[in-house]
């Protein structure tokens, strides 16, 4: 299996399963681990330097968070999203972006900036053609969004929400295509709440997640469908 992961768990303080968990979860997130990607706790352990009790579970962890599927028999892979994932992870995205927006004018400078490096970092990306790097940017952005709010759970929450997404992002089949839209919408919303736009910012955001969500959508189904295709086509070969 091609290394995918940070080689060691560095965190200190965390209990190994926790950090090799969250390191994995930064690996999907980053576009690192794919949709399918075979997850042998051998090579794992190797790879982090820990027992293979300590990887079984995390991997029973990120099942947990969605990421991970176990079959018996067979091991372990990413999880690749249906159509209903898709619909949940927007419904949930609604309510925690637009709510943290709602809140933004009670937000520290500090992340308000954080908000704005973040909507300049998918910029930075985009004009280098780095695609894979913008759409971990364009997540992290609207992280920084939700960190409006000020709340550590919801920010917990919504990072292992942005790694589900991240896996729906993997089926677009032209990355670039896709991201490109959206890089100059992440700016002007953010340069909407920096301006204390709420409203407006708010109608922006929904109809942007409402178009992703469609396309997103769109993407997953078409490529079960394709798998399908192939799976047909090598049974009756």
């Amino acid at each position: 299996m091609t290394t995918h992961h940070e080689p060691m768990v560095s965190e200190r303080d965390v209990p190994a399963a926790e950090a090799v968990r969250s390191s994995m979860r930064r690996a999907i997130t980053a576009g690192r681990l794919r949709p399918g990607s075979r997850l042998v706790d051998q090579v794992l352990a190797t790879e982090y330097a820990v027992s293979r009790n300590t990887v079984r579970d995390a991997l029973k962890q990120l099942t947990m968070d969605g990421l991970v599927v176990s079959v018996r028999n067979a091991g372990s892979s990413v999880r690749a999203l249906s159509a209903g994932d898709i619909h949940d992870i927007y419904t949930a995205r609604r309510l925690l972006e637009t709510g943290a927006i709602a809140q933004s004018s009670n937000a520290p400078d500090l992340l308000l900036q954080q908000m704005e490096l973040a909507a300049a970092s998918s910029e930075k990306h985009m004009q280098s053609g780095d695609w894979n790097n913008v759409g971990t940017s364009s997540l992290a952005f609207h992280q920084s969004v939700v960190r409006l709010a000020g709340s550590e759970r919801l920010d917990a929450f919504f990072e292992n929400l942005a790694a589900q997404l991240r896996l729906a992002f993997a089926v677009m089949p032209d990355e670039s295509a896709f991201q490109v839209s959206w890089v100059g919408r992440d700016r002007d919303i953010a340069d909407l709440i920096l301006s204390g736009r709420r409203d407006e910012a708010t109608a922006q955001l929904t109809d942007y997640l409402n178009e992703s969500e469609a396309q997103l959508t769109d993407g997953v189904r078409a490529a079960v469908r394709t798998h399908a295709k192939l799976t047909n086509i090598e049974r009756t070969s």
